[in-house]
């Protein structure tokens, strides 16, 4: 394996790029004086300068030629840069707002990449007490071995966020709304509570979207992104991504992520690319239909009660309004007969597709404590075995709310 690590600034040096000259997407001519949409389709991806084609390329080579030693055209190995991989990177920075986007083969991987680079052995990251299940995995079963310290707190609590804070504390880690019980945190203030400690704040930003929430205009240090979700929106990719505006942490998860290698292949990146450019008109559709479900739900003797931001008794709901644009696709509710209950919805739904994962053009139902969410199973995290998670899709919502109404009498 060629393991060259040239940094960006490097690689701008050794030659002129005619598709991007590093090792990262940054910000380009569509970043600014753009509306959201019109920066999902353009930023990053100009017409190929060789043969015209509107959509960008799949560059699917792992090395390319250098005319010299050491003189090449921006690229020189796929881990370290691909053009496909760069143009979404430029598009994910210019969507968050952000000067330097990275893209991975996972979120867990672009988590991890970010936690192996702002802490290490004796560090300490505040959590929140309903991370995803993954991400609590990924503290408790593999950095805690490396001695990285965790504590869960309500985030929406900042007295004892603060409390929580230690001297060797490096991030505060926000996920809003967060996975699956849709609790939502002030970003702001985590962020002034972040810096205050001497640590950074990043923001899971996988639920709201780019679209809905814009966490490092609020103050967050650095954003991170499940891609397989709504940003992909097809569920047919799997991918994660980090989007910082510090310029030098962002050379430096540049680095990490070039040295470690968990990054987005070009078909990979090719397909969050393209689901990127539809992201704001089925961001609308998701959010019009999940208002519609959330009024079912409410209004049915099964349901014990609903989980959603939108909803003006959410402990939330207020923050929500104020930091987010609308208030998303996702919903969760707790059944009135118990877990029983929760698996009878689960199994009898036709429209919604009973698989985890969410974001997706297709509704999804879900049991978290058995499913997404089984690895916090015991521990301060463990989620309500009454609960369910939908994922609503962009069907036709009358479909939708029939096919919730039928698998609801049947657990009554």
């Amino acid at each position: 394996m060629d393991d060259t690590e040239q940094t960006a600034a490097h690689v701008k040096a050794a030659g002129s790029a005619d598709f991007g000259s590093e090792l990262h997407g940054t910000a380009d001519r569509w970043s600014q004086g753009y509306g959201f949409e019109t920066r999902a389709i353009h930023a990053g991806q100009d017409p190929d300068p060789t043969t015209g084609a509107v959509v960008v390329p799949i560059y699917q080579t792992s090395t390319y030629v250098q005319s010299e030693v050491g003189v090449h055209r921006g690229y020189e190995y796929s881990r370290s840069g691909n053009p496909t991989r760069t143009a979404l990177e430029t598009c994910l920075a210019a969507l968050e707002g952000g000067r330097t986007g990275l893209a991975f083969a996972s979120g867990l991987a672009a988590e991890d990449c970010l936690l192996r680079t702002m802490t290490g052995p004796g560090g300490h990251v505040v959590v929140p007490d309903d991370a995803y299940g993954g991400t609590y995995r990924l503290f408790a079963k593999v950095l805690q071995r490396w001695g990285v310290e965790h504590t869960p707190v309500a985030l929406g609590d900042l007295a004892a966020v603060r409390a929580a804070m230690r001297p060797e504390t490096s991030l505060i880690w926000c996920e809003t709304p967060t996975n699956p019980l849709l609790g939502v945190a002030d970003i702001a203030a985590l962020a002034t509570i972040a810096h205050d400690g001497g640590a950074r704040l990043v923001v899971d930003n996988t639920f709201a979207s780019p679209y809905l929430q814009q966490p490092l205009a609020l103050g967050a240090d650095v954003v991170v992104h499940s891609t397989t979700k709504y940003l992909g929106g097809h569920s047919d990719v799997v991918g994660g991504a980090l989007v910082t505006s510090d310029v030098l942490l962002g050379e430096e998860l540049a680095y990490h992520q070039n040295a470690m290698g968990g990054v987005s292949g070009a078909f990979d990146s090719w397909l969050v690319l393209r689901g990127a450019k539809t992201l704001g008109v089925r961001m609308d559709r998701h959010c019009t239909n999940a208002a519609r479900v959330v009024d079912l739900l409410l209004a049915h003797p099964a349901v014990a009660s609903v989980l959603y931001p939108g909803l003006p008794d959410h402990p939330g709901h207020e923050i929500a309004g104020r930091q987010m644009s609308q208030f998303g696709g996702m919903v969760s509710f707790r059944l009135a007969a118990g877990e029983a209950a929760a698996l009878e919805v689960c199994r009898s739904t036709q429209v919604f597709t009973l698989g985890e994962s969410l974001g997706g053009v297709e509704s999804l139902i879900e049991h978290p404590g058995r499913m997404t969410h089984a690895s916090v199973a015991g521990s301060q995290l463990e989620v309500p075995s009454d609960l369910v998670r939908l994922s609503v899709g962009i069907e036709t919502v009358d479909d939708l709310l029939a096919d919730l109404d039928r698998a609801l009498a049947a657990a009554s």
